[in-house]
């Protein structure tokens, strides 16, 4: 609405400003080129001079004489000046009303100015350096002036939003603020003819919400601090690529490698859990190695024996292994957002780490325990079988 009556305020100052300023060049005569102005000028001298034939009639040469001080003074500026001095006033509080009628309504009041302005200079050749002219150019500069000083408050206002206390994952409210601020301002802009100044403020906005994300703590959520940012980066990376917004196609690579980040450290530190004491055993084990041990030395070593390997694997029998995969998936389940639906996402890469983690610890007891018999309780069949059937019983 405000935006309306904005646009409406601008049709009707604009031949009403037009007008006045077309009849004050034409009744004073300040339209005329500088040789027609000297004529006119020395005509007037000619009035004054001793040697002239009778004195001029006093209202013509009053007129005459004020032309030229006008003239001389920049006059169609300043008669209009005189005659709307309410104007500009009037103008600067009506917009400061339409910037407060919507929380975004400065994103509004500079698309209708910054349109209005470029159709005059652009397309209005009659009147290049009119009055109205200089004054909406005052306002287009008050209006980005208010809407970077919108943006900046908002920048901080997310970089400083304090974690719900009971804040157990999900979508962080500053991104929503973000989404909403896009969303609006893409809508205001769509028909905009240009949109430098909401280019910028996405790229502001967006490394404002990027930080706040980066600046998580564990001691702020009730869950795991990588998986809130893997759902968030995430989400804006789909965000983005539904927007198609050039100016932000680097902040969309860039959530989407955080994203990709965050799911393989909230994978990697997850799947330890299940086979915890396996990990921990073959860990000193690579170290040992490192160390520069011989692989068919290690089991010499009292701690990583055949003997300390079997108890390890005594420890996760297949249908352990089993139990223990169905409550990580429970686990993963209820803290995961459903709007995200990175449960497959998730599920399948923690099936492809577990692969990996069972494949490395076979080749560690195939180089290091070489002819010992051992091996775990449970085949690459198993595994798979296990990831199928919770994947398909949930």
């Amino acid at each position: 609405v405000s935006k309306q009556m904005l646009e409406q305020v601008l049709r009707e100052l604009q031949p009403l400003c037009t007008t006045e300023q077309q009849f004050i060049e034409k009744f004073f005569q300040l339209s005329q080129d500088p040789a027609n102005l000297q004529v006119l000028e020395v005509s007037v001298r000619a009035m004054f001079s001793p040697l002239a034939t009778g004195p001029a009639p006093l209202p013509i040469l009053l007129l005459t004489c004020f032309v030229l001080f006008l003239r001389l003074e920049e006059p169609t500026t300043r008669l209009l000046s005189e005659i709307f001095s309410c104007l500009e006033p009037e103008l600067r509080g009506f917009l400061d009303v339409c910037n407060k009628v919507h929380p975004f309504g400065c994103l509004q009041v500079l698309v209708t100015l910054n349109d209005s302005v470029f159709e005059m200079w652009g397309f209005s050749s009659a009147l290049p350096s009119s009055f109205l002219n200089a004054v909406l150019g005052n306002m287009l500069l008050l209006a980005k002036s208010s809407f970077n000083k919108y943006i900046g408050t908002l920048c901080k206002e997310i970089e400083e939003a304090k974690m719900p206390s009971k804040m157990k994952g999900g979508i962080l409210p500053s991104v929503s603020r973000f989404e909403e601020f896009v969303d609006f301002s893409e809508e205001v802009f769509r028909t905009a003819r240009r949109r430098g100044e909401l280019d910028k403020a996405h790229l502001q906005l967006a490394g404002s919400v990027f930080s706040s994300i980066n600046s998580l703590s564990s001691a702020n959520l009730k869950v795991n601090t990588d998986m809130v940012m893997m759902e968030n980066f995430h989400h804006i990376h789909c965000f983005l690529c539904q927007k198609k917004i050039h100016c932000l196609e680097g902040k969309k690579r860039e959530a989407k490698q955080r994203y990709s980040e965050h799911m393989e450290k909230y994978v990697i530190k997850y799947l330890g859990q299940p086979l915890e004491k396996l990990n921990h055993f073959f860990e000193g084990v690579k170290a040992r190695v490192a160390q520069g041990v011989k692989e068919e030395e290690v089991s010499f070593q009292l701690a990583y024996s055949k003997q300390e390997l079997r108890k390890v694997i005594e420890k996760y029998p297949g249908k352990e292994v089993k139990r223990a995969l169905e409550t990580l998936y429970r686990k993963i389940h209820k803290y995961l957002s459903p709007e995200e639906n990175l449960l497959p996402v998730v599920w399948h890469a923690m099936e492809q780490e577990f692969i990996r983690q069972y494949q490395e610890f076979e080749d560690l007891i195939q180089r290091c325990y070489a002819g010992s018999g051992i091996a775990m309780d449970f085949t690459m069949e198993d595994l798979l079988s296990y990831f199928n059937s919770i994947t398909l019983s949930h």
